[in-house]
């Protein structure tokens, strides 16, 4: 059975039908979101946010576009509010000083005075974040923090590619010019391969 089939099924409430969408879409959404967060358990969590965000949802769904790209969308955005939470946060410093068998251990934390300026860094970067447009805020959040390629997000966003650059190589633009007016140097790196051509 075609996936317009299953989708409508599921679409009526059939559970069996969207279970056999999960199991059609489930690998590349936990994919996607272990690329973006790094971390195995987040990325199950995130993956399992998506479908249960997904059935909540599915009678809603228009059909506008493919489900698999409604769905990615869903995934997108979670990707995004984990990236925002994770660059708001200071890292953690472990208090474990010992491995398994009591010896010490090198510890490779950052010290208290690079936790500091790290938390800086990072709210400084957060209050720029919020400083621009929310459509400049996705885009750098999807690609440098996320990051997801061009071609992910270009079909998160139903955007050309060439639009994803140009509208990236615009965002780093204004954070970098805000965070130099706050007095801070840190700006996103900029790449070559954001040149090109495209609609913002």
């Amino acid at each position: 059975m075609d996936e317009k089939h299953i989708l409508a099924r599921a679409r009526r409430g059939d559970l069996a039908a969207f279970e056999e969408l999960v199991r059609q879409n489930e690998k590349r959404v936990y994919a996607v979101a272990l690329r973006s967060c790094g971390s195995p358990e987040d990325a199950a969590d995130i993956t399992q946010e998506v479908f249960l965000r997904a059935w909540r949802s599915i009678e809603s769904f228009r059909g506008d576009s493919g489900f698999t790209t409604w769905l990615f969308r869903i995934t997108a955005n979670l990707c995004v509010d984990f990236a925002r939470r994770k660059t708001a946060q200071p890292p953690v410093q472990s208090l474990e000083g010992e491995d398994e068998a009591g010896r010490p251990v090198a510890d490779p934390a950052p010290t208290p005075e690079e936790q500091l300026e790290n938390s800086e860094l990072g709210r400084e970067l957060a209050a720029a974040l919020d400083a621009v447009s929310e459509e400049h805020r996705r885009i750098v959040l999807l690609r440098d923090v996320s990051g997801l390629s061009y071609t992910e997000i270009a079909e998160a966003l139903e955007i050309s590619e060439g639009t994803v650059k140009s509208r990236l190589s615009r965002a780093r633009i204004a954070l970098r010019t805000i965070l130099q007016k706050r007095g801070n140097l840190l700006a996103p790196a900029s790449s070559n391969d954001t040149k090109g051509g495209g609609d913002a």
